[in-house]
């Protein structure tokens, strides 16, 4: 899981640098790895800036000064497979043809079968395992094909069919041609999230911004805003400054990923018309349902086994505190959290998520004890944080310790860009609730059941919120009397489903078997590469890209 961000302002004179990495701030919580940054000033130069760690610690001062231009795209990584290779930061760049940067949020899963098209076929060589890089390639191999010297709209659209109909899985993309404009496109089940935004000047010009959520747009002034639909693409050329759409294939479904509601995205972003907020909240409220159905099963009252609802935190706030409301229970904070240790499962390897999660939580005594205590998470994944949170939670005086997840039990792996782990490692994998409940230490834990989960984002149940209606439907600029340049004749389709292959192991792009098996070979060697005992030179991972040199030193 990745955020993607592009910028394209109307002022020539002015540097989208400073916004870029104001924008990356706001979708740091989809990538702590690593962050970059390229802009295209006058002539078609390109300048670069990127490395791992956070936004804040990747831009300073310095390098932000020197990254101008009007337009530019910016990424921030979160490691798939367990790969943290400064190499692997993005966005990408190839210089032919025509100067290419892109930035990626997914994962590819016929990546074999596209580095073999690479190498014998279109004769590109790939320096890293990062489909990203495939993705840039075969976008460029696309391009190639014309011969031209400049391209144009319909050259573009045209290379993307051609990657549309190569590549397999899930993506967003932002892309960037040297001295031409700025490009988003989405996958064709639309299963990781996409949106275009534009911002009215008072000089009656324009701004454009593709990201990931719609908190970045709205933080920004972008006041009209929408989703790039399943298999849709947009071109926006510096010099007219018009957004071109184009339904590039047609799409095939539209399933966004489940989990981005569940936990990934920000609970004030709108994502393909659904609030994650009023998403959380009832999420909150199926649990709460569950819980009471689960105790009226035993003839027993919620009320006389559970003292106090807790959360833990973030992401589980609102939806402890809606279940905590509908249970008729009180809600108290019983963990503090340090801000400044990143999320545990996205740590690259077991080892740093066991060692984080107390750094990351601190119980208050006053909270926990003699008290029987339901805490309320997102998910359990591997179920490392959850154990120690139920530790946590005993050694503060708690009598019973229940545990309550928004998801649903999650037993396979999430093939399209959120790196859980190997099926095996997942402590939901082959074991029923009560064995999971014994596994993570806790009296028992209760799970999300998916209809329910799945009818807590959807969209019907929403449009009264206004802000959704803005994201659902193309309406006009803050003056009634100019039509938006993103409006398009035309309808918004539902959405068809959801992602929820974690949950079933039915993938919505079909039987995954061959990429599961790539993925777990590609960790061990992985594994191997970061051991400062491994020997086997063929894994270890370039220090930096080669493609650009970078600003600054990583």
């Amino acid at each position: 899981m990745c955020g993607i961000l592009a910028i394209i302002s109307s002022d020539s004179n002015v540097n989208v640098a400073s916004e870029l990495f104001d924008g990356s701030l706001y979708l740091q919580h989809r990538g702590q790895d690593a962050a970059g940054i390229v802009t295209c000033g006058r002539g078609g130069r390109l300048y670069q800036c990127k490395g791992n760690g956070m936004a804040r610690d990747v831009f300073t001062q310095d390098r932000m000064s020197k990254l101008v231009g009007n337009m530019g795209i910016a990424h921030l990584r979160y490691p798939t497979a367990g790969s943290s290779s400064n190499s692997e930061a993005q966005p990408f760049y190839v210089n032919a043809p025509y100067g290419i940067s892109l930035g990626h949020n997914g994962n590819l899963t016929n990546g074999d079968e596209l580095k073999k098209y690479m190498d014998e076929v279109v004769h590109r060589h790939i320096n890293t395992d990062s489909d990203s890089e495939l993705l840039l390639n075969l976008f460029a191999a696309e391009l190639a094909t014309y011969d031209k010297s400049r391209v144009n709209e319909n050259d573009i659209f045209k290379a993307l069919e051609g990657v549309f109909n190569k590549v397999k899985g899930g993506y967003a993309c932002t892309a960037m041609l040297s001295g031409y404009g700025i490009i988003g496109f989405r996958d064709p089940n639309g299963i990781r999230p996409l949106l275009i935004g534009e911002r009215l000047k008072d000089d009656g010009m324009r701004d454009y911004m593709i990201a990931s959520e719609s908190v970045v747009l709205k933080a920004h002034g972008y006041q009209v805003y929408r989703d790039i639909l399943p298999g849709e693409a947009v071109i926006i050329n510096k010099t007219d400054l018009k957004p071109v759409f184009k339904q590039v294939v047609p799409a095939k479904t539209y399933t966004p990923d489940i989990f981005e509601y569940v936990y990934f995205a920000r609970p004030d972003s709108v994502l393909d018309g659904i609030s994650v907020y009023r998403s959380r909240l009832l999420m909150g409220e199926k649990l709460a349902s569950n819980i009471t159905n689960y105790y009226k099963s035993l003839n027993k009252n919620v009320l006389d086994e559970i003292d106090v609802v807790i959360p833990v935190p973030d992401t589980s706030r609102h939806s402890a505190l809606q279940c905590a409301i509908s249970l008729n229970i009180p809600y108290r904070e019983g963990f503090i959290k340090n801000r400044y240790v990143g999320r545990t499962f996205i740590m690259p390897d077991q080892k740093q998520r066991q060692s984080s999660v107390r750094r990351k939580l601190n119980a208050m005594a006053s909270e926990f004890y003699g008290k029987s205590v339901l805490l309320v998470d997102d998910s359990i994944v591997r179920g490392t944080t959850s154990q120690e949170i139920v530790n946590m939670a005993r050694e503060a005086g708690a009598k019973k310790v229940y545990f309550a997840s928004c998801s649903p039990v999650i037993r396979y792996n999430h093939i399209y860009g959120i790196d859980l782990a190997d099926n095996k490692q997942l402590v939901g994998y082959n074991r029923s609730e009560i064995e999971i409940s014994n596994k993570i230490g806790a009296d028992y834990v209760f799970y999300q059941n998916l209809n329910d989960l799945i009818e807590c984002c959807q969209r019907d149940e929403l449009l009264k919120d206004r802000e959704v209606e803005l994201a659902l439907t193309p309406v006009v600029s803050r003056d009634d009397t100019i039509k938006s340049l993103i409006q398009r004749d035309v309808e918004i389709p539902p959405i068809t489903g959801f992602e929820v292959g974690v949950f079933t192991g039915e993938y919505v792009t079909g039987d995954e078997s061959q990429y599961m098996q790539r993925a777990e070979s590609v960790r061990a060697a992985n594994a191997r590469s970061n051991s400062t005992a491994s020997m086997d030179i063929i894994d270890v991972k370039a220090p930096s890209e080669i493609n650009m040199l970078n600003e600054g030193d990583y």
